[in-house]
């Protein structure tokens, strides 16, 4: 029949349903801010000492040292002999070596200072000590 009844299913769908494409887009919104918080609590939890003046260094290396004697290189446990190991690596391949260290305010003053006599022995004369900003009133 060259001029018949037209049924509705025949139609062709031109249009984009954009409700599947908002739900998605939402999901994804919401498992990106979940794991977002996960990567920055990744961090080790210090109590920094508070000063008045800092200023931002570029790191090479970020040692912390915590409350229960432990070294951490950039987040990694690490004992003084593969510190010194991953010190002179990274000289090997860049003089300007450049390291911040960031200890509890309860870690003994000896140990903070046993770390930067071994930064230096290792030729690093750029170093800086970790901070956390004063809030000034």
């Amino acid at each position: 029949m060259a001029g018949g009844i037209r049924h509705d299913d025949d139609e062709i769908i031109t249009d984009i349903n954009v409700t599947p494409f908002v739900d998605v887009s939402l999901v994804l919104l919401v498992i990106f801010m979940v794991t977002a918080t996960y990567i920055v609590a990744q961090s080790i939890p210090v109590d920094l000492p508070e000063a008045g003046t800092g200023e931002d260094v570029v790191t090479t290396f970020a040692i912390t040292l915590t409350t229960d004697g432990q070294l951490y290189l950039d987040g990694e446990k690490v004992d003084e002999p593969r510190l010194r190991s991953e010190i002179q690596k990274s000289r090997d391949k860049n003089d300007d070596v450049r390291v911040v260290i960031a200890a509890d305010k309860a870690v003994q003053h000896g140990r903070v200072v046993r770390v930067i006599d071994l930064v230096r022995k290792e030729g690093v004369a750029k170093f800086a000590i970790n901070i956390e900003s004063e809030e000034t009133d």
